[in-house]
């Protein structure tokens, strides 16, 4: 029987060594099939999230960089500029910007382009905007958008390149765990992606 490609075969128990100029993560990805009771709370303090219609590419691409330089955040910035701009204009792909005082604070990313299996496909802030609330307050948000109608499930993945309290921060907002895997990925710091000083708790090999 043929794997499906989105179902490779699974792992052998053992080590398993990784090619120079590659990383590794274990990839959880969970889903929260219920609204919670009640709907989000007013922001904290100082905090909004605005929906940006028109982002460009190149904004867009320096505020995830910005964001997810700490975790190695890659995916977006592998995109051609093309398939971006169809990604940013794209009805189903909500794009909000998180400020606090009118800086510039954070990113969340919402994707209904599968039926039924609305994504949380970004969440972040930067470092020093971290543990003051926000993050359960944009989840909060996520939520009432995400079951505004009839959906089968609201889906988000973490991995082990994220922050180490990402995966219980998920699990605290009320998603469970579906399935685990394991992704093999180029380093971003050895092909220019990002600079070499980007997560410096993750080795260069």
């Amino acid at each position: 029987m043929t794997e499906s490609p989105s179902r490779p075969p699974a792992l052998s128990p053992g080590l398993y060594d990784l090619p120079s100029g590659h990383v590794a993560a274990v990839v959880t990805h969970l889903e929260r099939r219920s609204p919670p009771d009640t709907p989000a709370g007013p922001a904290p303090e100082g905090v909004a999230l605005h929906r940006d219609r028109t982002m460009s590419p190149e904004t867009y691409r320096r505020l995830f960089a910005e964001i997810g330089r700490d975790w190695l955040w890659q995916s977006r910035l592998h995109m051609d500029t093309r398939t971006l701009s169809a990604l940013l204009a794209d009805p189903l792909v909500e794009i909000y910007r998180v400020t606090v005082d009118d800086e510039a604070a954070g990113l969340l990313e919402l994707d209904f382009r599968l039926p039924g299996r609305p994504c949380l496909a970004f969440l972040g802030l930067s470092g020093r905007f971290a543990g003051r609330g926000i993050g359960r307050w944009l989840v909060a948000r996520s939520f009432d958008r995400a079951f505004a109608g009839p959906i089968e499930a609201f889906t988000v993945q973490t991995c082990t390149l994220d922050s180490p309290h990402a995966l219980r921060f998920y699990q605290g907002a009320g998603f469970a765990a579906t399935r685990r895997q394991v992704e093999i990925m180029v380093d971003p710091r050895f092909d220019g992606t990002l600079d070499r000083a980007a997560a410096p708790h993750v080795p260069l090999l």
